[in-house]
């Protein structure tokens, strides 16, 4: 009987320690696994178009304060110093970077992409995230309506106020959108290809007023349409727009552009070109 209870002794011991044995070996695997997701944020671990280059997309003309020179390769402009400073974060340097041409319009629509992320004022909502992916946000925004000094809606202060003008924006933008959705005006508005054919309509006073983003606003007044100016900037309804980085859907850089974007936030490098390249929102009037 003795002999018995010493081996059920022994066994109980051994099942005891080889439990001890597995619980003590689990956390030794969570190091290697976290250095492996370090890893793939590498320049040379990441999954690009062209290896060794970072293809990057805007849209043709590419205007200020966006660009400068319809050249996004000078890294001048809001967007050009921004893509090239999240390029550098990740770990290239300017020759290393590929512009290519993406119309706005185009650059959500479904389907593979011809390029790793697009920046180009595309704001982040949720219809355009099922076809695509985006980065979080690097610029919050406001609409805003430019008019000819002297017009019908000059002097304008509330949405109410607009709903029997005639408005005009890009087709397929938040612009339009807000047009549509908020400020709801009796006539349909004036649908564009792209803001040049809206500016040229309302130089042309074919509209009283078009819907743009408000530094874009400010650069049409300032340079581009005299005679003109910023009638005021809208109340952000809902949440607030924010552009983002546009990567076709599924796309494995996503992760690493975020770490890239938050690194930039932090160090306060994106208020840094910000302040260099766009006027403040808190100069125009605001309609409510």
């Amino acid at each position: 009987m003795l002999v018995k209870r010493v081996g059920l002794f022994v066994i109980i011991a051994v099942l005891l320690g080889a439990a001890c044995g597995s619980a003590e070996e689990t956390p030794e695997a969570q190091p290697g696994a976290e250095d492996t997701a370090a890893a793939s944020c590498e320049k040379e671990s990441l999954p690009l178009l062209e290896e060794g280059q970072l293809t990057i997309a805007t849209d043709k003309p590419a205007y200020p304060p966006w660009f400068e020179g319809n050249d996004p390769s000078n890294g001048k402009g809001f967007e050009g110093a921004v893509a090239y400073a999240v390029a550098e974060e990740m770990g290239f340097t300017a020759d290393e970077v590929t512009w290519v041409v993406e119309p706005f319009n185009k650059s959500y629509a479904p389907g593979p992409k011809d390029f790793d992320f697009d920046i180009n004022q595309i704001s982040i909502s949720p219809k355009r995230d099922e076809a695509v992916d985006f980065s979080t946000g690097y610029y919050t925004v406001n609409q805003a309506l430019v008019a000819l000094k002297g017009s019908s809606v000059a002097g304008v202060a509330s949405l109410e106020d607009l709903k029997d003008h005639k408005l005009g924006a890009q087709v397929g933008t938040t612009s339009f959108g807000y047009i549509q959705q908020y400020i709801q005006p009796s006539e349909q508005p004036f649908a564009y290809d792209n803001t040049n054919d809206a500016k040229s309509a309302l130089r042309a006073e074919q509209i009283d007023g078009i819907v743009v983003d408000l530094p874009t606003a400010f650069f049409i007044t300032a340079v581009e349409i005299p005679g003109s100016e910023v009638v005021g900037q809208f109340v952000t309804q809902g949440e607030a727009e924010e552009f983002g980085l546009l990567f076709e859907d599924g796309s494995p850089l996503v992760d690493c552009v975020n770490q890239a974007i938050q690194s930039l936030t932090d160090d306060g490098t994106l208020a840094e070109i910000q302040d260099e390249w766009l006027s403040q929102a808190v100069d125009a009037p605001v309609i409510e």
